[in-house]
């Protein structure tokens, strides 16, 4: 029976280490937030999803759509998921930290060359067409427009210059661009935008369209610095020259301006592994991803020198992440070392009190053993002082007592060959003594039987003689 519980004891081991290392190895599975659902950014997170799901990777994505940028931030802040898409400018997260920049809008303004509105500051008393792309477009461009001290509104209708200190702002649909700067309902057009993308192009290409020369310039936002210093969920963004093409290029030189972010965050508290594994595999999988989602093509790390840097940024960045930018991602002797050594200082000591109750058990058995041996030498002197027949007896059923109860013992257990030898020695001396004390004992019954009968003869030989006379 004890062997049987030292190898359920093994088993059940096994099978706890077993189960560790499965554990260890399982995939981890991340809960992510995208918004808005139907937006480019959520078509891109679903084809990840579905790529590390057919890859089998360690890492997984559980994507729940919401309806904008600004309900897949809140989700984030209130852990219900562990990575979001998030755009800082509409709602930044307490505990969101940055994975990877999944592209950048900015701040596209085209002016007809004629009206040499060069930047932001010589949109006073000028009326400003918006294309608005997202709710958080409008609250954007206030906010710029209050750091030069522009009131907007007033001067809306065509052809009334607004009011001193104030940028009037017309709410246009891209189909309306072109009519509104022909007919100078509006002197210039704004949309947010990448810079690259259809929607920027169609509406640098839409006031060209609606000026005389057919001549268009791009409006620069001075002093981004400290605009950044102001509003920091905002991004510096350079618009390079010829990015919208046409000959001659549009437009000729670069372009200083500001825009939003749209980033793939989590929280804090993610394990740091399962992040880095989850940057990595966006990174190294783009060409696939855009494939079916052609915005991969404007991810981008984000922008820091040092790991301190890329931690203490104005939009900090999740160690995870950083650990894969800058090739530092953990081993798994790296990543479970902590535990290997508490298995092995636990483990020498669990293992040192295994082996010292091994020897307590193993001198219980012999404790054992030495009983019957004792008893064994016991009983031979005992033998020797028997004087009945039936203390013999009672001496060998207790021997064959011992002998049993030792060949029971023998059958559960090992015994080494030294005690199996004394232990064969003892039994054969006790039944060797105890034949011996019975040849004595029947000795004697036979002299004394022959003496009684000599002493009858004698009576009766003694009753038959005649007296003497």
């Amino acid at each position: 029976m004890r062997r049987e519980a030292l190898l359920v004891l093994l088993a059940l081991g096994l099978a706890a280490a077993a189960a560790g290392v499965f554990y260890l190895s399982r995939p981890t599975t991340l809960t992510v937030a995208v918004g808005p659902q139907d937006g480019p950014e959520a078509a891109l997170i679903e084809a990840y999803a579905g790529l590390l799901g057919r890859a089998r990777e360690d890492v997984r994505f559980k994507v729940v759509r919401y309806g904008d940028v600004r309900d897949s931030g809140e989700a984030l802040q209130a852990n219900k998921a562990d990575l979001a898409i998030v755009r800082p400018d509409v709602f930044m997260p307490e505990n969101g930290l940055t994975l990877a920049i999944l592209h950048d809008e900015a701040l596209v303004i085209a002016a007809p060359a004629a009206s040499e509105i060069e930047d932001i500051p010589d949109l006073a008393r000028k009326r400003l067409g918006v294309v608005v792309r997202h709710d958080a477009d409008l609250p954007f461009l206030t906010n710029l427009l209050a750091f030069y001290d522009f009131l907007p509104g007033g001067g809306e209708a065509a052809g009334e210059e607004p009011a001193p200190g104030r940028v009037a702002l017309v709410m246009l649909k891209p189909a309306e661009v072109t009519a509104a700067i022909a007919e100078k309902r509006v002197d210039a057009a704004a949309i947010i935008a990448s810079p690259g993308s259809k929607a920027a192009n169609a509406l640098v290409r839409a006031v060209e369209s609606g000026t005389p020369d057919k001549k268009v310039a791009l409006v620069s936002v001075p002093d981004t610095e400290a605009i950044l210093q102001r509003y920091p969920e905002l991004q510096a963004v350079t618009i390079p020259a010829g990015t919208f093409g046409g000959r001659p290029k549009r437009p000729q030189e670069e372009v200083k301006t500001v825009g939003a972010s749209y980033r793939l965050m989590a929280r804090g508290t993610v394990n740091r592994v399962a992040v880095a594994s989850a940057t990595q595999h966006l990174f190294e999988w783009r060409s696939k991803l855009a494939a079916v989602a052609p915005i991969a093509k404007l991810m981008k790390a984000p922008d820091f020198d040092t790991t301190v840097a890329a931690t203490s940024a104005r939009l900090p960045n999740h160690p995870g992440a950083v650990d894969y930018f800058e090739r530092e991602q953990q081993t798994f002797l790296e990543r479970y070392e902590d535990y290997i050594y508490l298995f092995a200082f636990f483990g020498g000591t669990i293992g040192s009190g295994i082996a010292w109750l091994g020897q307590r058990l193993a001198r219980k058995r012999r404790e054992r053993v030495d009983i019957v041996l004792d008893r064994l030498l016991d009983v031979m002197r005992e033998v020797r002082a028997a004087t009945t027949r039936a203390e013999l007896d009672a001496i060998a059923i207790e021997t064959d007592g011992l002998v049993a109860d030792v060949v029971t013992y023998a059958r559960e257990r090992s015994i080494d060959t030294r005690t199996v030898s004394a232990l064969i020695l003892a039994v054969d001396g006790v039944h060797a003594a105890i034949a011996d004390a019975r040849r004595q004992l029947d000795g004697l019954r036979e002299a004394e039987t022959r003496s009684g009968a000599r002493t009858r003869t004698a009576r009766l030989l003694a009753l038959s003689v005649p007296a003497a006379e």
